[in-house]
């Protein structure tokens, strides 16, 4: 198989396992997600909040999570809805490896759709530097994404795994915002590009390292516990 043949199967099989995931509402979500963007930058707009890195921020963290939700939560599902779980199961270790490169496509094309989101927030908004910006987007994006796709496997229903996914969400927002979290190293709706008055650079650096560090460790554990979750093949069969 020459080179262009193997690049060829390789976009069939992404644009299968993306028809699978998506159930053809992908379109339907890039287009919520941008709207709701337009939403936030709009209303931000109108209230006179300062632009700034922090606040271009603040505004794509919402549809970087919309954009990932409905995949990590509804995948198995939709696995179900097809018919193709037993395939899938039948042949050892298939599973985990299907759904690691599902997980790593859906994070890829999150990543570019928030590159485009950030350019646009460039133009419209504030300077900011929109492949920078998208990659500590993804940091806690790929955490909830992760922590979804676990939802996922312990309830087996997408309904409920979105649900919780996003009370999760907003319990972690609730936290920030009336400072219960009081180490910032622990707090994973942090932003980046807000530096506190009260503390010294060298300090918040140190802190934002470490709870980079926390959440990609929370990310991988979440994600091997969903993997690990997958072993029980009479519970997603039977």
């Amino acid at each position: 198989m020459s080179a262009l043949d193997t690049v060829k199967a390789f976009g069939k099989m992404c644009g299968y396992n993306m028809r699978i995931i998506f159930s053809g509402k992908f379109i339907w979500f890039l287009l919520v997600g941008l709207a709701l963007f337009f939403f936030l930058m709009f209303t931000a707009a109108s209230a006179g909040t300062e632009l700034s890195h922090g606040m271009v921020y603040s505004q794509l963290t919402i549809p970087g999570l919309l954009l990932v939700f409905y995949p990590a939560c509804f995948g198995i599902q939709n696995d179900a809805d097809h018919r193709i779980l037993e395939l899938l199961f039948g042949i050892p270790n298939y599973m985990y490896k299907v759904w690691l490169f599902r997980l790593v496509m859906i994070y890829v094309e999150v990543y570019l759709i928030l590159v485009v989101y950030a350019f646009l927030a460039r133009i419209l908004l504030y300077p900011v530097q929109p492949f920078s910006m998208a990659a500590q987007l993804m940091i806690p994006v790929m955490l909830f994404g992760n922590l979804a796709f676990l939802y996922s496997t312990l309830i087996r229903n997408g309904n409920a795994a979105a649900v919780l996914s996003v009370l999760t969400v907003i319990l972690a927002l609730i936290l920030g915002n009336v400072q219960l979290v009081q180490n910032r190293v622990w707090d994973v709706t942090i932003n980046p590009y807000e530096e506190p008055e009260n503390i010294n650079a060298a300090i918040w650096s140190l802190t934002l390292l470490k709870n980079r560090i926390l959440m990609v460790v929370a990310g991988i554990i979440f994600l091997m516990s969903g993997l690990l979750g997958l072993q029980n093949r009479g519970k997603f069969l039977g």
